[in-house]
């Protein structure tokens, strides 16, 4: 019997809600229980698939080819869990839904309203696709007291009567702010978020405060007493020096073991909480830095490559090195600033991307990463950069690039028109912008003596994609002929998807994304090698 906890946010947005649903998530499974964990996002966009990272931070892909907010990455690197289609909803796919079903009569004439058709519709989604899970966590986007929020909350108030208020948990997250001025703990903001939660009514059962410092007991008792929640139950998140201490955090707050009170579950034994030790005190102590340069056009926005950044520190734990990632700006990048700006890395990364802004930067420091011998990584976009750059300079083609960004080019890269899916063939376009890419989980076969399989130790692999234009196979001897090889490929033999420098240290091309399958307790093998050339490079 599945029991659900909602998990809401107020006061201001990017709270952590994410994070501490997934940490949440991995005590409740660390002590032997099934758990699923699902999003509900109040944006009108279908998914976040055609947002700009400016606009929503990345896009993250599960195995089955959903594009979908980035705390589902939050969820599976805590959780181990993989996401799926089903885990992710927004404003935008409930209303496209609900608008099919009427244009083909499905209301049959009804008038359709948000009560009771989108909300049944979000109650909908909160039960798909639940078989054995003992927990499912539904984290709600937004912040209360937004108006996208309100059919999402109306849904979950909905769904506890219907299934069982003792079925049916309700945290809420808020801030607690500190006045330097005063040198006060407000409390205010809280008790009028959940004002604003009990008025259209939902009583939180758990309030989680996050804070800059940790909240004294009055505080807390004046919580409690203004937002009718039991002491026990006002929970203090303080700002901690890495994400992967949340799970200890919580943990020493007796979250878990709140939640099971709340449900009368007694604990099946005590979370395993020595792996995120062992990997903070990594990250936190470990003296040696490997400064790693990530070149792009969205380095500025934290969140804009968030699995990428997270995957780098997980390769960073495997060697036992801290990243220091020096992000630069692709557009800003010239080709006279190249070594100033990359004297004092040790690797350099050009990450997945679309468009032509900032290009010739990356293909700059692509040509200088391959001549100067620094292990290079080069993922989707970066690997096709990377093609570009070889053809120019090694093959001399000068009008090498890409159909995505210039049709009078000569195509080393070219937009695919089908792709084979698990034996169905599958049409590619660019005309509908949303969901029409080679999304997902997708097989490879690797080279023998490449070090690709050297580092998969594996024949195959199937990594996630995100991506409508490929590589061009038919230049593939003119490659190889030069030492550029084709080490991966589509099982099909015609989609190239990784390529490799022969008389490198460490220069390799992926299509697919890595990150989105690297976890903190268990580093993906291509950035655990990635740092460990780049640690042998910062020591020459």
């Amino acid at each position: 019997m599945a029991r659900y906890i909602f998990v809401t946010g107020g006061v201001v947005s990017s709270l952590g809600k994410g994070l501490s649903s997934a940490s949440l998530g991995y005590l409740l499974r660390s002590q032997g229980y099934k758990v699923r964990i699902r999003k509900m996002d109040p944006y009108l966009n279908v998914d976040p698939g055609t947002m700009s990272p400016f606009q929503h931070g990345e896009v993250f892909v599960t195995d089955d080819g959903a594009e979908t907010d980035l705390d589902l990455g939050h969820y599976e690197r805590f959780t181990n869990i993989s996401a799926k289609q089903s885990d992710n909803i927004t404003t935008g796919r409930i209303y496209s839904d609900i608008i099919k079903k009427e244009r083909r009569g499905g209301y049959l004439g009804k008038t359709v309203q948000v009560i009771p058709h989108v909300t049944d519709r979000i109650k909908e989604f909160i039960k798909k696709d639940i078989t054995n899970e003992d927990f499912v966590i539904c984290e709600i986007g937004g912040t209360v007291g937004d108006i996208e929020s309100l059919p999402f909350l109306e849904a979950i108030r909905q769904f506890s009567n219907d299934n069982g208020r003792s079925k049916s948990l309700f945290i809420h997250l808020t801030f607690v702010p500190f006045l330097k001025s005063s040198d006060e703990i407000k409390t205010k903001p809280t008790q009028h978020s959940v004002k604003e939660l009990r008025s259209i009514g939902i009583q939180p059962d758990i309030v989680i405060c996050r804070s800059q410092q940790s909240i004294p007991l009055d505080q807390r008792r004046k919580i409690s007493l203004f937002c009718n929640v039991d002491i026990a139950n006002v929970i203090e998140t303080v700002d901690v020096k890495t994400i992967y201490e949340a799970p200890i955090s919580f943990f020493n707050q007796k979250l878990d073991k709140q939640v099971l009170k709340f449900f009368k579950i007694k604990s099946r034994k005590r979370p395993n909480l020595q792996p995120w030790k062992k990997i903070t005190n990594i990250v936190l102590k470990t003296g040696r830095t490997v400064n790693i340069a990530i070149i792009g056009k969205y380095v500025n926005l934290k969140d804009a490559y968030k699995s990428l950044d997270e995957a780098l520190t997980h390769g960073g734990i495997s060697n036992k090195v801290k990243i220091n990632l020096v992000r630069i700006e692709s557009d800003k990048l010239r080709s006279k600033q190249i070594k100033s700006k990359l004297k004092n890395v040790s690797g350099i990364l050009i990450p997945g991307g679309f468009g032509k802004r900032g290009t010739e930067g990356k293909i700059e420091a692509i040509r200088y990463a391959r001549k100067r011998k620094i292990p290079f990584l080069g993922i989707c976009f970066g690997m096709q950069m990377a093609m570009i750059e070889f053809a120019r300079n090694i093959l001399k083609i000068k009008k090498a690039g890409s159909s995505e960004l210039d049709n009078n080019c000569f195509p080393v890269i070219g937009l695919i028109e089908e792709w084979n899916k698990d034996g169905k063939i599958i049409k590619g376009t660019d005309k509908n912008l949303g969901g029409t890419m080679r999304l997902g989980l997708y097989e490879a076969k690797l080279r023998n003596n490449s070090a690709i399989k050297n580092i998969y130790k594996s024949n195959t692999i199937s990594e996630r994609h995100r991506h409508r234009y490929e590589v061009n196979i038919n230049l593939m001897q003119k490659f190889e002929k030069k030492g550029l090889m084709f080490s991966g490929i589509s099982p099909d033999n015609k989609l190239p998807e990784i390529i490799e420098l022969k008389n490198h240290p460490w220069f390799i091309g992926v299509q697919f994304h890595p990150e989105f399958k690297s976890r903190p307790l268990n580093p993906h093998p291509l950035f655990s090698s990635f740092i460990k050339a780049a640690k042998s490079f910062n020591g020459k």
